[in-house]
């Protein structure tokens, strides 16, 4: 029964759609393998004659579905490479018809190569399948074509259409047979016929990585606008002044008028560095006197605490004389205690005037 005849071959909506999505979307010619599967029908004109019984059993081949294969299956001179089509079969579990070629703007016959195809296709025994409701175990040999092809010449460019056409090839004469084609569209006769349909193109490898909770993207989005933001502010104020629309008049036939302007710019920026530099010495200035006041009274502390202990010194009979840097302490007039107070001297440079600041400072005291 492998060299059985086909009364029509059924096609599923879904999947002549997909096909010819496929073809009209391709840059140029495309061919690939379809699946299905092959069932025995009952006569429905039953006799009791058995010479009027038909000869061979009425076999229907119905398409649910294709593979667009991105590399050939068989050599330039027609013949199909085993090995490469097991290959291509390795991930699909349905049963092989055969095969599919569609061509854009020539004629609706098969060549001399499709020929050639489907002729090595079939004679491979070894990708048959079986036929449903068979009386007896049969198989059925992929020798079903496809041919589709588009108009040489279309005259309305807003109108696509595609003609399409399926031959089962015949070893046994060594030609091809046309055969009708039954297309299975929607209504309540052709609900089951859907739910054999299943999607067998191959689709590309996508990179798929697994994002993060959206809330938790959306808190760092906003808070790089917000940096973005502070940082323009930044710029902003660092830029004051000298905005875009100022320097670009540096050029061209305004740039004589605009200098006055710009050395107006350059003064207010001096004065801004001056003012600064002020601010900055005067800071420092403060600082050291602080510093050097604390010194002074840390150290004329601790010579006072040493001259407690002295026997000969009362502090009710104390007298405090002040007079460069001297200090008498005590009845004993020409019993002296010299204190001499820390000399400093601060050198700040304004703007290149080299202007010399010193600071002595010299007190004398005593802690009652």
């Amino acid at each position: 029964m492998d060299d059985s005849p086909l009364q029509k071959i059924a096609i599923s909506g879904p999947t002549l759609a997909s096909l010819i999505q496929r073809f009209s979307t391709s840059p140029s010619s495309i061919d690939g393998l379809i699946f299905g599967h092959v069932t025995q029908l009952t006569p429905l004109n039953l006799s009791d004659d058995s010479a009027d019984s038909p000869d061979s059993p009425i076999l229907l081949a119905t398409v649910t579905g294709f593979l667009s294969s991105p590399s050939s299956f068989f050599d330039s001179s027609g013949t199909v490479n085993p090995s490469s089509l097991r290959r291509l079969l390795h991930h699909h579990n349905s049963s092989l018809l055969g095969w599919f070629s569609a061509r854009r703007k020539t004629p609706l016959r098969p060549s001399m190569r499709e020929f050639s195809v489907t002729a090595s296709l079939s004679s491979l025994s070894q990708f048959s399948s079986s036929i449903k409701n068979a009386t007896k175990p049969s198989n059925f040999v992929p020798c079903v074509f496809l041919l589709f092809a588009s108009p040489s010449v279309d005259h309305n460019t807003h109108i696509h259409t595609h003609e399409y056409r399926a031959y089962q090839f015949r070893g046994a004469g060594n030609s091809f047979e046309a055969k009708s084609i039954e297309v299975i569209n929607i209504g309540p006769a052709f609900r089951g016929h859907y739910g054999s349909f299943s999607p067998n193109s191959m689709f590309p490898a996508l990179d798929c990585e697994a994002g993060g909770s959206p809330m938790k993207e959306d808190e760092e989005r906003l808070s790089r606008m917000k940096q973005v933001a502070k940082d323009k502010k930044e710029l902003d104020d660092y830029a004051e002044g000298f905005e875009i629309g100022k320097l670009s008049k540096l050029m061209g036939s305004e740039a004589t008028s605009y200098t006055a302007r710009l050395e107006e710019l350059y003064e207010k920026m001096l004065v801004k560095i001056q003012n600064l530099t002020r601010d900055v010495e005067n800071s420092s200035v403060k600082v050291l006197e602080l510093d050097l006041r604390n010194c002074l009274t840390l150290d004329l502390g601790i010579k006072a605490n040493e001259g407690e202990t002295g026997p000969e010194l009362g502090f009710g009979e104390e007298k405090l004389k002040s007079g460069e840097g001297e200090c008498a302490v005590g009845k004993e007039k020409d019993e002296k205690l010299e204190c001499v107070g820390r000399e400093a001297s601060l050198l700040v440079d304004e703007e290149s005037y080299n202007k010399k600041l010193k600071l002595k400072i010299s007190r004398s005291t005593a802690s009652e």
